[in-house]
């Protein structure tokens, strides 16, 4: 698969292509990538990429000349384009594995206020947003795209690494461990150390149904709607959610 991402800091982008896991995948010839610098195609030799705005307003914003030559050097109209945004659509792991069956994807780092809306309706195909808040640099929030997505592709890490990850079926990751099994006074929890595997897949899910309910409730929701609970976890979240009552109700005797 192939990263083209075009950018006015290179050099930031480039740091993560050349480091762990990525640095590997390059090497394998798993991941290309393609480094195009905005700047190279600005029309005034002072290599001018941004103006103010038109109605007026804060900020600069992304001129469309030197972005639409970069867009044309590396045939954008014929692939698929991302517009890295906060106004775009939310990543999600779903999101990653479609984006994962794609031959090559051409990201736009934005700067400064944005980028010029025509731009956005000649050549990008979708607008993604890493979650609701705004960065300053959009080739972090690029990196993170592009982390979702590289690590799915064939050859890049075991596919047992990840088949129990947060998301793949509706519900966050349990609790993981490593030696010690003392640490601080904590000790990893028995039945990890029993080699019983089918209590310890019990464990697993039973831990990642209670974090699932404790940090993203409305994942347990959507995993119904879409049937990827089985009888045994919903009977599981009753048991749960029973003790949860339970222990409010103590506290509140208690007060």
């Amino acid at each position: 698969m192939k990263f083209t991402v075009l950018t006015l800091f290179p050099e930031i982008v480039k740091a993560y292509f050349e480091s762990s896991i990525m640095a590997k995948a390059v090497e394998k010839g798993i991941i290309a990538c393609d480094l195009v610098n905005i700047r190279d195609f600005a029309l005034d030799k002072h290599r001018t990429c941004d103006d103010g705005t038109y109605g007026g307003g804060a900020g600069q914003l992304m001129m469309p000349e030197p972005l639409g030559k970069a867009l044309d050097s590396v045939g954008a109209m014929k692939k698929h384009v991302i517009y890295v945004s906060p106004s775009g659509k939310p990543l999600t792991q779903k999101k990653a594995q479609e984006l994962s069956r794609k031959d090559e994807l051409v990201f736009i780092c934005g700067r400064y206020e944005g980028i010029d809306h025509r731009i956005i309706d000649l050549y990008v195909d979708e607008e993604i947003s890493i979650g609701d808040y705004v960065m300053s640099s959009g080739e972090v929030a690029c990196e993170v795209i592009i982390d979702t997505v590289y690590r799915l592709i064939d050859g890049v890490i075991s596919s047992e690494s990840l088949e129990e990850e947060s998301y793949c079926d509706g519900l966050l990751e349990y609790p993981q461990y490593t030696r010690p099994s003392e640490y601080k006074g904590l000790k990893v929890p028995e039945v990890l150390l029993s080699g019983n595997h089918e209590e310890i897949r019990k464990w697993r899910l039973r831990k990642r149904l209670q974090k699932t309910l404790k940090n993203r409730p409305d994942l347990i929701q959507s995993a119904r709607v879409n049937g990827q609970l089985t009888e045994e976890a919903e009977k599981m979240i009753e048991e749960i959610s029973d003790l949860v009552c339970l222990k409010h109700l103590k506290k509140k005797r208690r007060k």
